[in-house]
C-alpha cells in the first residue's frame, strides 16, 4: 500500500501508465533513496519543455527502444527531476503541474505557492 503524500497533503496520486511514468516505472512519482534525480514532479510536458529539455541535454521526444521508451510529446504526463523543473521554470518554460500527484519531498526543492502557479488544474485521473 502506497502511503505516500502529494504537496497538497493528500494521497499521492498516479501520475501516468501510458507512458509508463517514475523513477520506479510505476506510474507514480514516488521517492526513494536510489532516485538520485529526484523525479518527484507531475507534468504535463509541453514543446517549448521538450525543446528547453533537449537544448541542456535530456532530450525526452525521441524514442529510446532499448529502455522501452517511445519518446514524450506535448500532452504526456511525465515525472520530471524536481531540479530540472525548476530550472526550466528560470528559464520561463516550466510545464504544469499535476500537483495531487506531485510527491511532497519536491517542496525541498520548489516551494508550494509557485508549484500553485504552475498547477495543471485538477487531477483527472492518470493518464493512459
Amino acid at each position: 500500500m502506497n502511503t505516500s503524500r502529494n504537496v497538497v497533503g493528500g494521497a499521492l496520486l498516479a501520475c501516468s501508465y501510458a507512458p509508463l511514468t517514475g523513477f520506479y516505472r510505476t506510474g507514480c512519482c514516488e521517492a526513494g533513496a536510489d532516485d538520485l534525480g529526484r523525479h518527484l514532479i507531475c507534468v504535463r510536458v509541453t514543446d517549448d519543455f521538450l525543446r528547453f529539455s533537449r537544448s541542456v541535454g535530456n532530450d525526452l521526444s525521441t524514442p529510446r527502444p532499448q529502455y522501452r521508451f517511445a519518446g514524450l510529446k506535448a500532452g504526456d504526463r511525465w515525472c520530471l527531476c524536481a531540479l530540472r523543473w525548476k530550472e526550466a521554470w528560470e528559464a520561463g518554460v516550466a510545464p504544469p503541474v499535476v500537483l495531487e500527484a506531485t510527491h511532497e519531498a519536491a517542496l525541498r526543492i520548489v516551494d508550494l505557492d509557485t508549484l500553485k502557479a504552475h498547477a495543471y488544474g485538477a487531477a483527472a485521473g492518470p493518464q493512459g
